[in-house]
């Protein structure tokens, strides 16, 4: 099976406090499938990235959430993080960007807290999400059918409650597919 999504820009949309591992593991694997990430962030300069409570590396941001063009990328992933994922479900640019892909029937992806973000974008009700288990009464109370597994795909809509092995090649497999289909 053909797994290059080769050219193909993926956005990342994140913000300070984002959780470097659901980041950098997501970034990695779009880039080997050749695609090309983009971070994406209601910050300018860089943000702050997390493990657990403990800072880490900082990331250059690439575009802002109000310059951002939903039509300029394949796919939308929400990396995980309490910090990152709370920043972005206050930020309208950022919803707007988010409800805008799911509008553009492209992929969106999210990890761990990230849902809390299609929550607020609407796109959760009647979907079934996984997500980090303290979400689960949030997503529930939004209209979701919250599942108890580490990566469950709705359509275009992709969760897991930690960025694997097994979730970056869904996410691969999603994105090439639906790309295949707007040819």
């Amino acid at each position: 099976m053909n797994t290059t999504i080769d050219g193909s820009r993926v956005a990342f949309l994140v913000a300070d406090g984002v959780e470097q591992n659901d980041l950098t593991t997501v970034w990695k694997a779009v880039e080997r499938a050749g695609g090309i990430p983009v971070l994406v962030s209601p910050e300018d300069g860089r943000v702050q990235s997390m493990v657990g409570d403990q800072t880490r590396d900082t990331f250059a941001v690439d575009e802002s959430t109000s310059d951002a063009d939903a039509a300029d990328f394949v796919a939308l992933v929400i990396p995980g993080g309490v910090m990152s994922a709370d920043t972005l479900r206050a930020d309208a640019a950022a919803i707007a960007f988010t409800m805008e892909m799911f509008e553009q029937r492209k992929p969106v992806a999210a990890v761990c807290h990230a849902p809390w973000v299609l929550v607020e974008a609407g796109i959760a009700e009647g979907r079934e999400l996984t997500s980090y288990p303290s979400l689960r009464t949030d997503l529930e109370n939004a209209g979701a059918i919250w599942s108890n597994a580490m990566v469950v795909v709705d359509g275009l809509v992709l969760t897991s409650r930690r960025a694997d092995e097994r979730f970056t090649q869904r996410l691969i497999e999603v994105i090439r597919e639906s790309s295949l289909q707007t040819v």
